[in-house]
């Protein structure tokens, strides 16, 4: 039983002087002599970043990320409730990228599932009582193909701009990364009238990655281990056909790097193995389909082009 199991049962449950040369040889893995990466010189940044993201300097490596905890809603005057448990995971690979101005880089490709579960049993739930409406709902489960790098990432951005890593150390054995990622952008469901009926869904997805020390080791093409800490605040989910009602979706969620599927939490092998075997692996590095969100999966499942079974 994974790590995962005891968590969830215990409390109810649940990517980012030597010069080009240096890169290059990262990319390769031809480095021969050990020494402390240094953020603050772009090329070595980029190898700090394509470790963070892909978890490995080699091309290929299929990473699996995971991560659980709970679902709150809140709206206003109210006590916050506990929606749901969830326990997801993304699986990714990357790929290495040459431009023949901008050098070496690498682009990653990836696919993520997020199941909701019944926060008392930690049953993989199919429809759901809604506190707010009184309505039955049938549940929509994340299952996003692709979530890739829309852009490959390089030492320096088009505009000559250095690539950043931000470190924090923590201890003698510990480094911290934490990102804030607010989202702002047209509703998909609301058709061409998004300033007309101010269809815009609003977010914001808040990472706290713990990274040991060995990251920065030159030698190590492999990340040896990461945890995360993922809290989402966003608007209500499309499938809760909360009909403009105010109120706020809190996730708050732990998670780490495993080593492969059969690292997983059982119930994301079960689901996965049975519904959702495609997420498995990670998309081809070549994949360059538009990136799946929420909302554009929930149109496809109510236009009848997708379909989704959790039995």
């Amino acid at each position: 039983m994974t790590k995962q199991s005891h968590f969830m049962r215990g409390v109810g449950l649940m990517g980012l002087g030597l010069m080009a040369a240096t890169a290059l040889a990262a990319f390769t893995s031809t480095a021969v002599t050990a020494r402390t990466l240094d953020t603050s010189v772009p090329e070595d940044a980029l190898i700090v970043q394509q470790k963070i993201i892909c978890g490995s300097t080699e091309a290929g490596r299929v990473r699996f990320g995971t991560w659980w905890g709970r679902a709150y809603g809140r709206v206003p005057w109210e006590k916050d409730r506990v929606l749901f448990n969830v326990v997801g995971t993304n699986v990714r690979q990357c790929a290495v990228v040459k431009d023949p101005e901008r050098g070496t880089g690498f682009r990653s490709v990836s696919r993520e599932v997020m199941f909701y579960l019944d926060p008392k049993t930690n049953k993989v739930l199919e429809t759901w009582d809604n506190p707010y409406t009184g309505q039955k709902n049938t549940v929509i489960h994340v299952a996003n193909d692709p979530v890739n790098m829309r852009e490959p990432q390089f030492a320096r951005a088009k505009d000559g701009t250095p690539v950043k890593v931000e470190l924090e150390p923590v201890g003698k054995d510990l480094l911290v990364s934490r990102s804030e990622v607010p989202l702002y952008y047209d509703n998909p469901l609301l058709g061409p009238y998004q300033k007309e009926m101010g269809g815009t869904y609003q977010a914001m997805e808040i990472f706290t990655r713990f990274y040991p020390k060995d990251l920065l080791d030159s030698s190590k093409k492999n990340l040896s281990g990461s945890h995360l800490a993922w809290n989402r605040v966003s608007q209500w989910l499309p499938w809760m056909q909360m009909e403009g009602r105010p109120g706020t979706m809190i996730f708050v969620t732990a998670g780490n790097s495993v080593n492969g599927f059969d690292d997983l939490d059982p119930i994301l092998k079960d689901q996965i193995s049975r519904n959702f075997p495609k997420y498995k692996e990670p998309p081809p590095t070549s994949d360059t389909r538009p990136n799946e969100t929420s909302w554009t999966y929930y149109k496809k499942i109510k236009d009848g082009s997708e379909k989704q079974s959790v039995k």
